[in-house]
């Protein structure tokens, strides 16, 4: 401080670094570096919350693999025991009484069954000495290695089981096809079962296709209709969406009505891509075999018969009723001896390409279409009447049975193809208010032309006539009851209400579990298909939920150019498609006479349901019989028993008892007089009789 030198230290030149970077740190400062790594990954307190969790599962691993051992050698033991002693097969004897019976099977069984054992038993300590003394001791330590990994595996604690508790109850998942009792449980949740009551397995579950398929046998007096009617309950026990639940009455040999079929889809069977129909790749079809119409859930292929029967398709718009309704007709499209009739009251360009094939073509919904409509549709009731006359002048091996045949239809002599009548937008013609005379009485346009294809769809099917009707409005108003009964297949896409689905697939088909308007909005081209005839599905089949192929405007402009090829190449190319589209000049009288028939008087009546199915049913025996039982009424017509008879007992049918004969005795059941039911036809087509004249006046 002062001025003075002090002496000093020498002094170094260098720089200040860090201790050495350890790999751990290498790593850790890499890991929390890493752009893929996500923040939370970083953090170390989760790292070391891993480390803690993972050391903990080590330090506890002895003692919980020794413990799932120890259980696993009680399951397998219970399990062997339960096998050697045939316990599934003696609890289905005692089930169905029959214990006694099967007593000797029984005891065979079980005597064959350890002799089984004693013998695998046998021959794994053999396998297990030879290769001992081949490769010394290392072997029984892999082999109890192994067995010991097996059962600690097998007896592992699971959610539910006996040991751990858990504070909320886990997501349900489809559990039951691994265990039938989850399956009975679920059958008891839905109240199709009481608490007591079981089920008897038919046959076990299996994976059939995308999912799981199993048969079982309600309890005695439980009907497999009820199942199906509560299909919605009975998913949601299964926790699974209704769509993927398929529940299906087996029928026929081998069924009866207390045996159900169940399939589960692993997903919804009806999303992903549209399916391409495979009539792109066939050169030409036979119009008697029938088309190919979609897939069920279960991808099984679903043809659709034309031949001896009709079509209904209804649907709300932009659901995939037009695209339906071309797939139905693809079929004749590709006949060459096939004849088309193509009314589309649209007047769009869906069926703008079936011109160049069609005998009769009509695009729109003027008046002057409606016209034209009404004009084809009596030629062709006139030529049916034809056909009936000259099937009548040929021999019986050429007509055996008064109907049309594949010769027949073929034959260019005869003159008799099969024709198809498709209209699309029938609506519009059915809904024509403008004033008719048929046989001097008053009526509207749209009322004669659905008389005219009344008696298309009743006299027209043996005469070798298909009609084909496809309507965006499907209520009563639009199509009459008397057109409605008679149409055999009907084909419901996504409609508004149960009362719309009834209307397409028949009367209380909601009620049995059948309803389009449960249908999803993203499941375009999904319906209910009610057939008229067998199916891949089976003959016995109410109804199925079918997707439709697909086949847009450009893949169904290439098929009816195909069908022109055809019928050029046959000769029998006629009509419209050769510029004759006029009608033939005819006279009508019989063909007023063939429609008014069966009418009051020459008015158009249109009986409410179920009054028009019981007729329907009867027919000719209405006026034949006294009376008619109600359990016949409701067996044939598929209704609820106490709907029907309170709808009845509305239109003025009051059920009633009476004696009918029983074998040697007679016994009282509750029915209808035939006369009652006959009254109420007359009330109400004099109801209508009056209504129809003040709306003329």
């Amino acid at each position: 401080m002062n001025g003075d030198l002090v002496p000093t230290e020498p002094v170094l030149d260098g720089e200040l670094v860090g201790e050495p970077k350890t790999l751990v740190r290498r790593l850790g400062s890499g890991w929390r570096r890493a752009g893929v790594v996500p923040p939370k990954l970083k953090s170390s307190q989760l790292i070391q919350w891993w480390l803690k969790n993972a050391l903990r599962w080590l330090v506890r691993l002895p003692s919980r693999f020794v413990s799932g051992v120890g259980r696993g050698v009680v399951v397998a033991a219970r399990a062997w025991r339960r096998w050697v002693r045939v316990r599934d097969y003696r609890e289905a004897a005692e089930q169905s009484e029959k214990l006694a019976d099967k007593f000797v099977e029984i005891r065979a069984l079980t005597l064959f069954r350890w002799k089984v054992t004693g013998a695998v038993v046998g021959a794994v300590a053999a396998v297990l000495l030879v290769l001992h003394v081949l490769y010394g001791g290392i072997v029984l330590w892999s082999a109890a290695g192994l067995v010991s990994v097996v059962l600690a595996m097998v007896g592992r604690r699971k959610d539910g089981s006996p040991g751990r508790k858990a504070v909320l109850g886990g997501p349900r998942t489809l559990a039951w096809t691994m265990d039938s009792q989850l399956l009975v449980d679920a059958f008891r949740d839905a109240k199709l079962i009481g608490k007591d009551e079981t089920l008897r397995l038919v046959e076990r579950a299996a994976r059939v296709g995308e999912g799981w398929a199993v048969t079982v046998d309600l309890p005695a007096t439980r009907k497999a209709a009820d199942v199906i009617k509560h299909r919605d309950a009975l998913a949601s026990a299964l926790a699974v969406d209704e769509v993927q639940l398929i529940v299906e009455r087996v029928r026929g040999r081998g069924g009866h009505a207390g045996r159900v079929a169940l399939w589960v889809a692993d997903e919804d069977p009806y999303a992903g891509s549209p399916l391409r129909t495979p009539l792109l790749d066939v050169e030409r079809w036979d119009a008697w075999r029938p088309v190919p119409f979609g897939r069920d859930a279960r991808n099984r292929r679903v043809d659709l018969p034309l031949v001896w029967t009709s079509l209904l398709v209804g649907a709300i718009p932009r659901q995939g009723k037009t695209f339906a309704t071309r797939l139905a007709a693809t079929g004749l499209v590709l006949d060459p001896y096939a004849r088309l009739y193509v009314f589309d009251g649209k007047g769009g360009k869906d069926w703008e390409a079936a011109e160049q094939i069609a005998y009769r073509y009509v695009c729109g919904d003027e008046l002057e279409h409606a016209y034209a409509v009404r004009d084809h549709l009596v030629e062709l009731v006139a030529e049916v009447q034809a056909r009936y006359a000259r099937m009548a002048t040929l021999d019986d091996e050429i007509c055996p049975e008064s109907k049309i045949t594949p010769a027949i239809s073929r034959d260019a002599d005869l003159g008799m193809p099969i024709t198809g009548v498709v209209i699309d937008e029938v609506q519009v013609f059915l809904e024509n208010a403008t004033h008719e005379q048929v046989g001097g009485k008053k009526t509207t346009l749209g009322a004669y032309i659905a008389d005219l294809l009344t008696y298309l769809v009743r006299k027209g099917p043996a005469a070798g006539v298909v009609v084909i009707l496809a309507t965006q409005r499907p209520d009563s108003n639009t199509i009459p009851s008397r057109l409605r009964a008679v149409l055999g297949s009907r084909f419901a896409l996504r409609v508004m209400d149960w009362r719309d689905s009834n209307i397409v697939l028949g009367e209380q088909m909601n009620t049995r579990g059948y309803d389009a308007s449960t249908l999803l909005p993203s499941h375009k081209g999904v319906g209910i298909l009610r057939p008229d005839g067998e199916t891949d599905a089976g003959a016995d089949m109410i109804a199925m939920t079918v997707r439709t192929y697909y086949m847009p405007n450009a893949e169904w402009r290439v098929i009816c150019a195909r069908g022109r090829a055809l019928r050029e190449a046959a000769g029998t190319l006629a009509g419209h498609a050769v510029g004759d589209g006029a009608a033939r000049s005819i006279d009508s009288t019989s063909v007023v006479k063939a429609i008014v028939s069966g009418t009051a008087d020459g008015w158009v009546v249109d009986l409410p349901e179920p009054l028009a199915a019981v007729v329907d049913y009867l027919g000719e025996e209405l006026d034949e019989r006294e009376f008619v039982p109600t359990s016949e009424l409701v067996e044939a017509l598929e209704v609820e028993a106490v709907t029907f008879a309170r709808e009845m007992s509305e239109l003025g049918c009051k059920p009633l008892r009476q004696y009918v004969p029983d074998g040697e005795t007679s016994r009282r059941v509750r029915g209808y007089l035939t006369a009652d039911i006959r009254a109420a036809v007359e009330r109400v087509a004099s109801d209508e009789i009056g209504s129809q004249g003040g709306d003329q006046a």
